[in-house]
């Protein structure tokens, strides 16, 4: 089983209001590619609630059976669409991928 973790730095917004509609509206994204996406077995997206300067706002923990079903979930059109929603919106990206 393959863990794909991202965690995700909203860019800067002229209110905390539009800054959490555009997180809520990313959860809903991501969340529901599970819904779109075969090899995609799971997805927790979790929104931070300590405010720190180094921390990130949203993260996510995807799995799948292994890195080809990861490569296949990478090039879906869904999550290409998701993907273009998150670089209109975000400051950076970290992700890690590793076999449990």
């Amino acid at each position: 089983m393959i863990k794909h973790i991202v965690m995700i730095k909203l860019k800067k917004f002229d209110s905390e209001e539009e800054k959490q509609s555009v997180a809520d509206n990313l959860r809903g994204k991501l969340e529901h590619l599970v819904d779109t996406i075969a090899d995609l077995h799971s997805m927790e997206v979790g929104m931070n609630i300590v405010n720190r300067p180094s921390a990130y706002d949203l993260v996510l923990t995807a799995k799948f059976d292994d890195l080809k079903g990861l490569d296949r979930y990478r090039q879906h059109m869904d999550h290409i669409e998701v993907l273009n929603y998150l670089f209109e919106n975000t400051d950076k990206t970290a992700v890690v991928d590793y076999e449990v």
